[in-house]
């Protein structure tokens, strides 16, 4: 009896479930501040809790991405499973022992390489079990990544509070390596004599190898258009709930409960923008990306002055529907433009991008606030402290959307 292909996307969002949870890693910080209060700063959070896996995870994804192409999508899965487990069990371990370099190595670069090779090997198997429905496809694995975050948001709590950052990390450690072997084991090669069913737009018969495609002008555009829509999402993301403190006076229990929401609408958007886009077009679901979040940035400071709450709220949400759904439509753009034959190792070439991002969105939200806030007269209110940051990802977005109308197909060989 012939399996059924619709067990590849399940394995795919049980990976991506359990590296996902590095979205939820905000959660540690805290906790691992009050367990080595006097550590240096590359040992401390969010440095040793974000910043530094996510690096590590667009490194080792580019690196790594031929290997996943030789190896297959199941060994890929269970090296990440390994992988990330370690490094989880590994920062527990600089917990106890007191030792941050044990920690830094666990937490931001084991977690990292796990993250970038389980993000990635899924990628290649699906698009070739479901040529005619890329951007579903793909999007049900990355939308695994987005509900990760929510889910391990209320885990990590759960078992901190109980049991201690550092055997929590052991608990999560444990869980993940079963969820993501579990999935590993779905994952299996689409038969090489399967012709697509469907073609679709922009499909070429051809497939690039990364060496070739990185060759391009193309994937350097597309490079930028990831580049820009991950650094406004993920500045927003590194900032929500100060801001939502800050400009509204929310508490920081009901800014908590919104960023939950957020998460949900993260992982929401990847696969309902991505199978979007098997309708409208993988370059025009971006232009409307851009086009909307240009917009939303503008008005978010008119609607915070203005004291509009659910407006904001709205432009909040569908902000990270996009930041979700420019990630999950990225594969499927890929492999329309290069053809499917090396996409995990374009996409990992490709995931670059976020280690840049990751760095300068934080950083443009986080030290211009700063900046403002610094300048404030006691007792003044903080409406106007995001106004200059707001406008600066503005202008990326602009940015983003010229990179979007320059893309053009490859022309054939």
């Amino acid at each position: 009896m012939t399996k059924s292909r619709w067990t590849i996307p399940l394995g795919a969002v049980l990976v991506h479930l359990g590296i996902g949870s590095v979205y939820a890693w905000s959660t540690l910080n805290r906790p691992i501040i009050a367990a080595m209060p006097t550590q240096a700063w590359w040992a401390s959070p969010p440095y040793t809790t974000f910043t530094s896996a996510l690096v590590l995870l667009g490194l080792s994804a580019a690196t790594l991405g031929p290997w996943v192409e030789r190896q297959g999508a199941r060994v890929a899965g269970r090296t990440a499973a390994v992988c990330f487990a370690s490094g989880l069990a590994l920062g527990g371990m600089g917990l106890l022992l007191q030792q941050p370099l044990l920690l830094f190595l666990g937490l931001g670069i084991l977690c990292g390489i796990g993250c970038g090779i389980g993000y990635i090997a899924p990628v290649s198997t699906l698009v070739k079990w479901f040529p005619e429905r890329r951007g579903m496809a793909t999007g049900f694995a990355i939308m695994g990544f987005g509900g990760g975050a929510f889910v391990a948001g209320y885990a990590n709590a759960f078992l901190i509070e109980r049991v201690g950052v550092a055997n929590a990390l052991f608990v999560l450690g444990a869980v993940y390596l079963v969820l993501m072997l579990a999935g590993a084991q779905l994952l299996r090669p689409a038969p090489e004599a399967a012709p697509p069913t469907s073609t679709g737009p922009g499909y070429h018969a051809f497939g690039l190898t990364r060496h070739e495609a990185v060759r391009t002008r193309q994937f350097w555009l597309l490079w930028g258009m990831l580049c820009v829509n991950v650094t406004a999402g993920i500045g927003i993301l590194a900032q929500a709930s100060p801001m939502m403190q800050d400009l509204f006076g929310k508490s920081p229990a009901d800014a908590a409960a919104i960023v939950a929401v957020i998460s949900l609408f993260n992982a929401g958007g990847r696969l309902l923008w991505s199978s979007a886009s098997d309708l409208l077009g993988r370059r025009s679901t971006y232009l409307v990306f851009f086009v909307v979040q240009l917009v939303l940035f503008l008005l978010i400071p008119r609607f915070a002055q203005a004291g509009a709450w659910w407006p904001f709220l709205v432009c909040l949400l569908t902000v990270f529907t996009m930041y979700g759904g420019g990630f999950a439509t990225m594969p499927a753009f890929l492999a329309d433009l290069f053809g499917p034959r090396s996409v995990s190792a374009i996409h990992g070439a490709v995931l670059t991008a976020w280690s840049v991002a990751a760095v300068t969105g934080p950083v443009i939200i986080t030290e211009l606030s700063k900046r403002a806030r610094s300048a404030l007269p006691p007792g003044a209110p903080r409406v106007h402290i995001y106004d200059q940051p707001l406008l600066l990802l503005a202008g990326l977005l602009a940015v983003g959307l010229l990179l979007t109308v320059a893309v053009k197909p490859l022309r054939k060989a």
